[in-house]
């Protein structure tokens, strides 16, 4: 983890650093069980702590913050993309969404859910060009 990145986990509340620290794992061991994702790159985007897809260039961004209205943690995504609409479609009653850029993680969220909508967004690039 660059010093960037880990400042603005520092910058975190315990309970929240620790929510967003594991969010941070599961999209690692998420990338690396994923066919054609390739090495991710963290950084920071937006002030957000980012992950890239920079070797593949399969997917799209996926930001990692706590939601501004609830403090939980929230995985965002580009709001161009039609993601956010495909994890409503695939899991209407499973997450708090918010328009078509992010998914609000509470704490007894389905990780096997949560690991399939972090994997849709790492091959976004990929299902677009194979259709």
């Amino acid at each position: 983890m660059n010093e960037a990145v880990a400042a603005v986990f520092e910058g975190y509340p315990e309970a929240q650093r620790q929510r967003l620290l594991g969010l941070r794992e599961m999209i690692l061991a998420t990338a690396v069980a994923t066919p054609g994702v390739g090495a991710l790159e963290e950084t920071l985007k937006w002030g957000q702590v980012s992950y890239l897809t920079p070797q593949t260039k399969s997917g799209t961004t996926v930001r990692i913050d706590t939601d501004a209205a609830s403090g939980k943690p929230a995985i965002y995504v580009n709001c161009q993309t039609d993601l956010v609409d495909r994890y409503r479609a695939l899991y209407p009653g499973g997450f708090e969404y918010q328009g078509t850029r992010a998914v609000v993680v509470e704490p007894d969220a389905d990780e096997a859910a949560l690991r399939h909508i972090v994997a849709l967004a790492l091959t976004y690039h990929l299902r677009k060009k194979t259709g």
